[in-house]
C-alpha cells in the first residue's frame, strides 16, 4: 500500500483514520469568519479508508475510536491555548509601546 496523508477539517473522520493506523502529523488553523482547525493525517492506505468512510463501511473498535477522539481533541485544544498565549503576548508587547 502507498503511503499517503489526507487533511479533514471533522473531527470524527480524523479519530477513524487514527483507529484504522493513520498518525496525526499536524493540526493547521485558518480563519474564514472563525478559527477552522484541519488535522493532517498521514498512512498506508488512506485513501481505501476515506472511500470505506464515504461509504459507510466504515468499521472501528468503539472504545479505541473514543480513545482516538479523545487524544485529537486533547492535542486540538493544547494547541489553540497555545495560540491563544501567543496572540496575548503579542497584544501585551503592543499596548507596552514594544
Amino acid at each position: 500500500m502507498i503511503e499517503n496523508s489526507l487533511e479533514t477539517t471533522d473531527i470524527f473522520r480524523g479519530a477513524y483514520y487514527l483507529c484504522r493506523g493513520g498518525e496525526l502529523s499536524g493540526i493547521r488553523f485558518r480563519r474564514n469568519g472563525k478559527r477552522i482547525a484541519s488535522f493532517l493525517i498521514t498512512g498506508r492506505g488512506l485513501d481505501k479508508l476515506d472511500k470505506q468512510y464515504r461509504d459507510g463501511q466504515a468499521l472501528v473498535n468503539p472504545l479505541q475510536f473514543r480513545e482516538s477522539l479523545n487524544h485529537l481533541r486533547d492535542i486540538l485544544f493544547e494547541k489553540l491555548r497555545e495560540q491563544d498565549d501567543l496572540a496575548s503576548s503579542r497584544l501585551g508587547k503592543i499596548g507596552e509601546g514594544k
